[in-house]
């Protein structure tokens, strides 16, 4: 089978089996691969990032930030945080967490201490800060999403309507929107490309019809983003939207999405099953691989070589090996 048409069965979303081929031309993942859980983590519900300097992953779950050694202990970090969210180590090894449920942006300093970066924005709570990505300078972009009761949003725009919108941290209480409402629907994984030029966000609406989309769009040297730039990578339709992402040091970006059992009336498991989905930069699939527990909510490179991929799903702790290491902040 040539490339072009490998890269054509994938962009519909067919499988190899049968073909004489288990994954696509430029796939990072070997043939007959499987991911395998990891039983220590038994709160691993989000999250999920990895510290170089103590070979240890942490993640969220439970209202509360743990982490998981080598050995497979799991041990807690913070707690509570409530409704923990997404994780991110800074640029000097501080944690950077979404807290949700505290509708706020923190940062645990070394001695401790926690640090918020963001909780108000023109004097208006968020809604419930989801995940985070950072640039070279060290600004922060967040997403922050409303899912559940909305009856306690503040911030809304002109026409009345809720803004579940994108922001930039350029220190602590300095807070920028870059994308609102007509650019985003309900963003929540959000990634900038290793040369600031993009930034890609997962636009997951699980209400029925909602937007179920992973956007690009172009960020210039200040870290604005242009809402007129917006490029479409991929459409779940119906199924589970994207939820968190990462890349890997060949730019392949990898998505949690997609759901193995219908939740009605609002998501399908077709036509796309719950796992992790590998796009070049540009946006083609390059591969699927399945994991077994709904919902899969996020993913994360580690190890010493960083060609282990974790990946969270339901409370539960995945892994699966790599064949290019991913990148990390710190």
């Amino acid at each position: 089978m040539n490339a072009f048409v490998a890269r054509v069965l994938v962009s519909l979303g067919l499988s190899f089996a049968g073909l004489g081929c288990s994954t696509s031309p430029g796939s990072p993942f070997t043939s007959g691969r499987q991911p395998h859980q990891i039983p220590g983590a038994k709160h691993a519900g989000e999250g999920p990032v990895w510290d170089r300097r103590s070979g240890c992953l942490y993640y969220v779950g439970d209202d509360r930030i743990s982490r998981i050694a080598k050995n497979g202990r799991e041990r807690v970090v913070r707690s509570p945080v409530k409704g923990a969210n997404g994780l991110l180590l800074d640029h000097e090894g501080r944690l950077i967490a979404c807290e949700a449920g505290n509708r706020r942006v923190t940062r645990t300093e070394k001695d401790g201490r926690i640090t918020v970066l963001a909780e108000f924005y023109q004097g208006k709570r968020f809604n419930s800060p989801n995940d985070l990505s950072i640039d070279s300078s060290g600004r922060v972009y967040f997403t922050d999403p409303r899912y559940g009761k909305r009856d306690t949003i503040e911030l809304f725009g002109d026409d009345g309507s809720p803004v579940e919108g994108v922001y930039r941290i350029d220190g602590p209480g300095k807070v920028v929107r870059i994308l609102g409402r007509g650019a985003v629907d309900r963003p929540n994984g959000v990634l900038v490309s290793p040369d600031q030029r993009h930034i890609y966000v997962a636009d997951n609406n699980n209400d029925a019809g909602g937007t179920r989309k992973l956007w690009r769009f172009d960020l210039d040297e200040n870290g604005a983003a242009n809402p007129k730039s917006r490029r479409l990578i991929f459409d779940w339709k119906t199924s589970r939207g994207p939820d968190g992402l990462k890349m890997d040091s060949g730019n392949r970006i990898y998505v949690a999405a997609g759901l193995n059992r219908d939740n009605p009336p609002n998501e399908t498991a077709n036509p796309y099953k719950g796992g992790i989905y590998v796009f070049s930069e540009k946006g083609v699939r390059l591969d699927f691989i399945a994991i077994p527990q709904d919902e899969v909510t996020n993913c994360a490179f580690g190890d010493a070589d960083l060609k282990t991929l974790y990946v969270t799903a339901g409370g539960s702790l995945w892994r699966i090996r790599v064949t290019e290491p991913g990148r990390v902040t710190f």
